[in-house]
């Protein structure tokens, strides 16, 4: 009986694997047209270069490398492999480069020297790869976006660097974060009060955010997030379903950088820049960008307050800046309404209005 047991168990795990290869080529798909032909002058690959001492990698897309280019920074996990589930056509009006950061996705590595995960370091980091996207395409400048946790760099980067840009988008804006964790748990509370779900409010009543963050509410922070609503995307229930079912079925990363993305969010938790990030408030400390500055932010975000964003862009000084809020996402606009994004970046952003 044990026996017969232990074959049906190596058997379903041999077929996992067998499937999770079948669904691991690793490359990217080409941009074809209604004839089944690549388009001239598209873009689909990955790559790898050196940054900062170390192998990283990347994803360009494009279905014109004429077109501008848009380097995105992802927050605490990469989120290219959603771009199956939720497509966000950006690909039709820039050269969007999905760039896995130091300790990522294609970019993470066991021997990566923890002194290295730093804010100057990251920095370091979006500036040299956008030096290398100026050089291969041409480009005298390029925009830069980023969401969540890549916001926290990325609008320091663009504020320190500003001939390299031509404008800066923030998705998810982060400013007081650790203020921002507080208001979440408060909403958190609330909704399982009045849901009556006193196992939930006694976990939470347990792990109150003070002067510090808990570990033990941090283990419930994504999952509490999701199921209400305010988390990764406003219809995004569950990681399982929603983050790591996706990321297997993603074609473009091989068996082992599948198994390296879930590698590197398990070392890095929140996001590697975490404590760093609590322990700043971006509204007093980076409060003027030389650029066109542009905000997203969904209605129902509590990963990043929407409230404490509103309040950093009204005291933010720019050229340009324009706050947009998105009625039916939390955390990603990009993936909820790609559409109104896109439309946003062709009649505002590109024309610097």
């Amino acid at each position: 009986m044990i026996t017969t047991t232990l074959s049906v168990v190596l058997g379903s795990i041999l077929i996992l694997i067998l499937v999770l290869l079948l669904y691991s080529p690793g490359k990217p798909k080409p941009f074809l047209d209604s004839n089944g032909k690549e388009i001239s002058g598209s873009i689909s690959e990955k790559i790898f270069i050196t940054i900062g001492g170390l192998r990283q990698g990347m994803f360009i897309k494009s279905k014109n490398r004429e077109n501008p280019v848009l380097l995105y920074l992802h927050g605490g996990i990469t989120d290219y492999f959603l771009t199956s589930k939720y497509p966000t056509g950006l690909e039709e009006l820039f050269t969007v480069v999905w760039w896995d950061q130091r300790g990522s996705g294609l970019s993470y590595s066991a021997d990566i020297p923890a002194e290295t995960m730093t804010l100057d370091q990251l920095i370091s980091d979006t500036k040299e790869v956008t030096n290398y996207l100026r050089t291969r395409f041409g480009k005298e400048k390029i925009y830069l976006m980023g969401r969540s946790g890549g916001t926290f760099f990325g609008i320091q980067a663009a504020a320190s660097a500003p001939e390299l840009y031509h404008a800066y988008i923030g998705v998810g804006q982060m400013s007081n974060q650790f203020e921002s964790e507080r208001l979440a748990y408060e909403y958190i509370l609330s909704k399982y009060r009045e849901a009556g779900d006193k196992k939930m409010v006694r976990k939470l009543e347990a792990s109150p955010i003070t002067d510090t963050i808990p570990y033990e509410y941090l283990k419930l922070r994504d999952q509490t997030m999701h199921a209400l609503g305010v988390g990764t995307t406003h219809n995004m229930k569950s990681l399982l379903t929603g983050l790591f079912i996706p990321s297997l079925a993603c074609r473009e990363y091989t068996l082992k950088e599948k198994f390296n993305l879930w590698s590197g969010k398990a070392k890095s938790g929140v996001h590697p820049l975490w404590n760093k990030m609590i322990s700043t408030d971006l509204t007093l400390q980076m409060n003027e960008v030389s650029i066109p500055v542009y905000f997203f932010h969904g209605r129902y975000d509590y990963t990043v307050s929407y409230t404490l964003a509103k309040r950093y862009f009204d005291a933010i000084q720019a050229p340009v800046k324009e706050f947009f809020t998105f009625e039916n996402s939390a955390h990603s606009p990009h993936f909820e309404e790609p559409q109104r994004v896109k439309e946003i970046f062709e009649n505002f952003i590109i024309k610097g209005i």
